[in-house]
């Protein structure tokens, strides 16, 4: 099988499956007409975090349009989607990250293809996405700062796992027009989080909460550096509701067991 596939960490599960994997541009149609040429399948997980409006539309909601189309008129059938926990008609109207997420699933679930649509909590990596962001926190602090009150609750789910998803969704037709939430099988609180990576690195930490007001205040700042560390519309997710989903579907369909939290963090500090 030949797929189409962006960004994909942990694409080497995909390889496992057979797949010659090819890219193109997500901002350019014409590339994305030639690398979808031959492909049977489209592996999508292209999204930004941080940027204006008018960016969100153009990478994220008009990317997977004119992505869905090349597929299509390239003859592919097979169209998995990385959304986000989160995402629906409740939240598509919250900051521009949501709108466009749903717009990718709109656009995905009106292509006439058969489709796969995938809504992960935070993805886990030891070298990619927001850990090693939280580890450095961990290991150079000696008073780690929390958003808020920390009680809010996240399922993290590590990387390579998220591939598994995907790959299996290649090659499993009671997957095709569903979408499923994807998580690890703890769902601790921004407070068990740091406290947990703390364990892992032997190390005795306090965390102290700031508000999301000051938060808000210095992320008006921060969103001028070219990769903010933190942005308002991220500080509105996060106190939009707990990033945790029912992942039994999922589990039911897929031959996937995702690693716990503690197994996680034990691969993201191993040296």
């Amino acid at each position: 099988m030949r797929a189409l596939v962006r960004d994909l960490r942990g694409g080497e599960k995909l390889r496992a499956w057979g797949c010659e994997l090819v890219q193109g541009d997500v901002t350019d149609p014409a590339s994305l007409r030639s690398a979808a040429e031959g492909c049977e399948a489209v592996v999508h997980l292209v999204a930004i975090i941080a940027g204006k409006p008018a960016a969100f539309e153009r990478v994220m909601a008009q990317g997977t349009r004119d992505l869905v189309a090349a597929a299509a008129h390239a003859g592919a059938r097979r169209f998995v989607l990385m959304s986000a926990l989160g995402t629906g008609e409740r939240s598509k109207d919250l900051v521009p990250y949501f709108r466009a997420k749903w717009a990718m699933e709109e656009a995905v679930r009106a292509s006439g293809l058969d489709f796969t649509i995938f809504r992960p909590s935070f993805v886990f990596g030891r070298d990619g996405g927001i850990l090693p962001t939280f580890v450095r926190q961990v290991r150079l602090l000696p008073v780690v700062p929390v958003v808020g009150d920390g009680t809010r609750r996240l399922q993290p789910i590590w990387v390579d796992d998220v591939a598994s998803f995907f790959a299996g969704a290649l090659s499993t037709p009671a997957s095709v027009g569903e979408t499923y939430d994807l998580g690890g099988p703890d769902t601790p609180t921004w407070n068990e989080l740091y406290l947990a990576i703390a364990r892992a690195l032997g190390r005795r930490r306090r965390l102290v909460h700031v508000p999301v007001g000051l938060m808000r205040a210095n992320a008006v700042l921060l969103e001028r550096l070219p990769r903010p560390p933190v942005t308002r519309d991220q500080l509105t997710m996060l106190e939009f509701e707990d990033s945790v989903g029912d992942i039994r579907p999922a589990l039911e369909t897929f031959a996937v067991q995702p690693i716990s939290l503690e197994e996680q963090l034990r691969r993201a500090v191993l040296r």
